[in-house]
């Protein structure tokens, strides 16, 4: 199923004994445009701690009662390794995160979760392999490079839209896939271009990204999108939705996230 970013903000985060607190920011990988990690707000409990929470940690979210269930205890997650709440993500913390819950590295691979499609394949192969080889650790896990390109959600929200031929608006929202956490597609608030509505937009027809002047370029022109049908939060996305917004486009419908992924090794955005 396809959920909404924004609306993930706010969930209760529950431990297998106890509540931890609540979601309030996601950190996805620019490179694969996929969550990584969900920080926690824990109140006073933590205070002055970085609270990650990996896709691999999760049990299973409860989307009605906006509620998401972890594999860990409370005191599982009390004597994480530290991290100071102002301090960035650097892989080398996202490594003794993963060495600390027994998790495999999403890093080491050719796929959206290193081998795997997915948190849930993932975690199957490294069990596999930890039957073969029991001394296998995820700090062996190889690592072509130490930069994790991590970005925050609340970061990246309000960044500038741009069509081939001018500005449309901002950046209001992502749709992620909540099996893969791959991010598929973008909320535009069209701002005074088309005051009062919203577009979505498929992440397979971005064609770059400028984090430094905080902008994102579609391969698509102002008419097109102008014309486009207006998003409606209170619907559900789903693959009929998909299917009618790629037809409007006249894009052929891509639900592969690997094909999208390859392009973007072949020629990253910059």
């Amino acid at each position: 199923m396809l959920r909404s970013v924004n609306q993930m903000i706010g969930y209760r985060l529950n431990a297998t004994d106890d509540e931890l607190g609540k979601c309030r920011d996601l950190l996805f990988d620019d490179r694969w445009w996929t969550i990584r990690h969900l920080l926690a707000d824990t109140g006073t409990w933590m205070s002055g701690k970085q609270v990650l929470i990996s896709p691999m940690m999760i049990l299973k979210p409860d989307w009605e009662s906006r509620k998401i269930f972890l594999k860990v205890p409370k005191k599982t997650v009390e004597n994480c390794p530290v991290s100071s709440a102002d301090e960035p993500v650097s892989r080398e913390y996202e490594k003794k995160m993963a060495l600390y819950y027994g998790y495999p590295g999403y890093w080491a691979g050719e796929s959206l979760w290193g081998p795997a499609a997915s948190p849930a394949a993932l975690e199957q192969i490294a069990s596999q392999v930890a039957e073969k080889k029991a001394k296998t650790k995820p700090e062996e896990t190889e690592d072509p490079e130490e930069s994790n390109h991590l970005r925050s959600f609340d970061e990246v929200k309000g960044y500038r839209i741009h069509a081939a031929d001018g500005s449309i608006g901002h950046v209001d929202d992502f749709i992620v896939d909540d099996e893969t956490w791959a991010l598929r597609h973008v909320v535009v608030d069209t701002g005074n271009w088309l005051p009062g509505r919203r577009v979505l937009l498929s992440l397979d027809w971005a064609k770059d990204v400028d984090w430094d002047e905080q902008s994102l370029t579609m391969d698509l022109t102002k008419d097109e999108i102008k014309n486009s049908p207006e998003f409606d939060p209170e619907k559900p996305v789903n693959k009929e939705y998909e299917t009618r917004l790629y037809d409007f486009y006249g894009r052929p419908v891509e639900h592969n996230i690997n094909k999208r992924i390859q392009q973007q090794i072949a020629n990253p955005f910059i």
